[in-house]
């Protein structure tokens, strides 16, 4: 890394880029609906009365600022660099995905809305737009796969409990993919009094925008927390990659930080040359376009989505958030993976060397972590975006590994 960067602010452009990146690729009738999404953004962001809300409920509902853990145990057992967590995974609903829901839950509101609609892959999305819509009284509908629902009961469970409307998907993969298929094809039904609340920074514009502004407060306070306590910044930024919210979300605050390398972690599922097996998609795609933007996207021909897995169900997508796709170009982040296995065994070790257990999805940023840190000296410092929980994938990882 060069000790000068480019200003990174701000993006996207007017019209939704991130580079060659995003853009709102819609159909024509849907274009209005984007337009007037992101002219109520625009507006609501702006208001004193919106910013106020949010902040009170980033303190007293979610229980913000989400604090960072120093890793002493894991650190001292691997040698080499202090490994550090901040800790989304002790925000209510056990995730960083409450951070934008609310977000988009009182946008809905503002905009007088009568169902949100979204896809869901972990079901931490699910779960926390269901959260959300409860709390400020309006009807919620989650698009999940079969093969998720399944995976995820836990998780299922709590989004029935809180009142959304759970849409089963056995289509294709009946994986996130599929979900976010669905959803899209509800939302066309009525884009007037329907809002789809996408749960990453994927599709078209504004959302790449929206999701990274409501998730940048981790960043935020990420780099003011290690600062004020160590006196400096780390020297790596982890975090795990799937559409990217989390990532962004972390990366933002730091992105004119020369000094600080940002790393994102892909899911190599069983292996980044098995086609079908892995959701590497900055590692192994090209760009394309899916789901209403461009970005890098694992396909099998042009235009057709490729099969992709990973053991976390929130990874498991072919397409990429289009700043991430830009950053790559650039070079800011470098992206790397985890396999599966390295990620069964860093769940397992956090767990029984730091009693915390991750969601499967946070893991792969621990596992690349656990990988790096003996490559480092003593007095470097790895702060890792421990994104969520692993209560979903307790009871999948136990039969997986005979427990």
């Amino acid at each position: 890394m060069t000790s000068s960067l480019p200003s990174f602010a701000p993006m996207p452009d007017a019209d939704g880029f991130f580079g060659p990146y995003g853009g709102q690729l819609v159909p024509p009738h849907l274009k209005q609906a984007m337009d007037d999404i992101n002219a109520a953004y625009a507006e609501i962001t702006q208001r004193r009365d919106f910013q106020d809300e949010l902040a009170q409920l980033f303190a007293d509902y979610v229980g913000r600022p989400s604090p960072i853990f120093h890793a002493r145990r894991l650190s001292q057992q691997l040698g080499g660099a202090q490994i550090h967590l901040k800790r989304e995974d002790l925000n209510h609903t056990g995730a960083h995905k409450i951070n934008h829901c609310l977000g988009e839950a009182l946008l809905a509101r503002f905009m007088g809305k009568k169902k949100v609609i979204a896809e869901t892959g972990a079901g931490q999305h699910g779960v926390a737009l269901a959260t959300a819509c409860a709390l400020v009284g309006i009807p919620c509908e989650i698009h999940m796969g079969q093969v998720d629902i399944e995976k995820e009961h836990p998780n299922v469970t709590k989004m029935r409990i809180l009142g959304a409307k759970l849409v089963a998907v056995t289509r294709g993969a009946a994986t996130l993919k599929e979900a976010v298929d669905s959803a899209f094809e509800e939302y066309l039904n009525n884009p007037t009094d329907y809002l789809y609340a996408i749960g990453s920074v994927v599709g078209p514009h504004p959302f790449p925008m929206m999701v990274r502004d409501f998730q940048s407060i981790i960043g935020r306070e990420a780099r003011e927390q290690f600062q004020a306590k160590h006196g400096r910044l780390p020297d790596y930024v982890a975090a795990c990659v799937g559409g990217g919210s989390n990532a962004m979300g972390m990366f933002t605050a730091f992105l004119n930080d020369a000094n600080v390398q940002l790393v994102g972690v892909e899911p190599a599922g069983e292996g980044t040359d098995k086609q079908g097996r892995h959701a590497a998609t900055l590692t192994m795609g090209k760009p394309g376009e899916i789901h209403g933007m461009k970005c890098y996207v694992l396909e099998d021909a042009p235009g057709v989505p490729a099969a992709v897995h990973s053991i976390a169900s929130g990874l498991d997508y072919p397409g990429i958030g289009p700043q991430h796709s830009y950053l790559k170009d650039l070079g800011r982040v470098r992206y790397e993976v985890a396999d599966d296995q390295q990620t069964l065994e860093a769940f397992m070790r956090l767990s029984r060397v730091e009693g915390i257990i991750p969601a499967l999805e946070s893991a792969h940023a621990v596992a690349w972590a656990m990988r790096v840190a003996p490559t480092l000296a003593n007095d470097q410092h790895i702060l890792v975006n421990l994104s969520g929980r692993g209560d979903k994938d307790a009871d999948y990882v136990a039969k997986v590994l005979g427990l």
